[in-house]
């Protein structure tokens, strides 16, 4: 395995991250109809130390608290904690009533340490912020960031799915009053769904921020034959939410990752995944795995290198998709 910086740091990651958005169950989860127990989780993360992949990504709202607790005793029981880049997230509602969720001082001075508690850890190496928060100041919001950094509970800090406008506010926030800024954003990204290239992708570059996107199979769509089902396509009601209005022009699209897979005598994976790291600042997509193939697939990859061609092949199909990822503006 072969690291990479994070952005404008100096901290090495594996340019493949393991989510873990698939570990554990929890009722009212939207995602458990497929994640999986702990003790399939724990071999998933033990197969990825194995491979050389340092980096792992969680959430307090994935299984409400039951990813990070699995991926805690884990990473305890398999890693060198020195080694590892751990990042979880904060903003989701983690209980009824009032400061459950959100990106308040107080929200977010709560769930770092419940965090912490749930992965058994002191600290965790990035603490992203998982929406915009459209009810918090962000000057509060980064205020509140800075503290959890100075106490040591948090190495970095980065964001995931807003506007670009947004994450430009805060960045000026944070350099304004001299606290700690974002190093990275985690944002929904991938070969049939390309609107951040349009401002949030240039907003990156230019301010040396790492970018680890998620879903860059687009939940499976682009590494398996068009008319193939698996229970999480059938199931996963986020995703379908993210990608049936544009069906037909993302065929087109995911045909075409085909033919330069059979080109390569690859999986489709392999090209989806090859397409991402092509693209200037993405450092590590962020996968899911359900199963050691998906993860032993990822990983393999990182050896697939696509040319010029290639790429323009692959891109030409696309077209303009609807906003899909993030809180809307105003926040309805």
């Amino acid at each position: 395995m072969e690291y990479v910086k994070l952005g404008n740091t100096g901290m090495d990651v594996s340019p493949i991250c393991l989510g873990a958005m698939s570990f554990g169950t929890a009722e009212g989860w939207a995602h458990n109809t497929w994640a999986l127990n702990e003790e399939d989780s724990r071999t998933i993360v033990r197969r990825a130390i194995e491979l050389g992949v340092n980096f792992f990504d969680t959430a307090n709202i994935y299984a409400y608290g039951a990813s990070e607790e699995i991926l805690g005793r884990a990473l305890k029981d398999f890693a060198n904690r020195d080694e590892i880049v751990l990042a979880t997230k904060v903003f989701g509602k983690m209980h009824d009533g009032p400061n459950g969720s959100g990106l308040s001082r107080k929200a977010i001075l709560t769930q770092i340490d419940n965090s912490l508690k749930r992965l058994a850890t002191d600290y965790v190496d990035l603490y992203i912020i998982h929406r915009w928060d459209y009810h918090t100041p962000i000057e509060e919001t980064m205020a509140a960031l800075h503290e959890v950094v100075q106490a040591g509970k948090a190495r970095y800090i980065g964001a995931s799915a807003m506007y670009a406008f947004q994450f430009q506010r805060a960045l000026h926030v944070a350099e304004t009053h001299g606290w700690t800024r974002f190093v990275s954003m985690q944002n929904h990204y991938n070969l049939i769904y390309r609107e951040e290239e349009r401002e949030m992708m240039p907003l990156c570059l230019e301010e040396k921020i790492a970018v680890t996107p998620y879903s860059p199979l687009a939940s499976g769509r682009l590494a398996r034959p068009w008319a193939e089902t698996t229970a999480r396509l059938e199931s996963d009601a986020i995703a379908k939410q993210k990608y049936d209005a544009t069906a037909e022009a993302d065929k087109i699209v995911v045909e075409r990752v085909a033919e330069i897979a059979e080109k390569h005598g690859v999986p489709r994976a392999h090209v989806s995944l090859a397409w991402l790291l092509h693209k200037v600042p993405v450092v590590a997509p962020v996968i899911g795995a359900t199963k050691l193939s998906h993860l032993e697939s990822a990983v393999e990859a990182l050896s697939v290198n696509l040319s010029v061609e290639d790429v323009a092949y692959l891109e030409e199909p696309y077209v303009p998709h609807p906003i899909v990822g993030l809180i809307p503006y105003g926040g309805q």
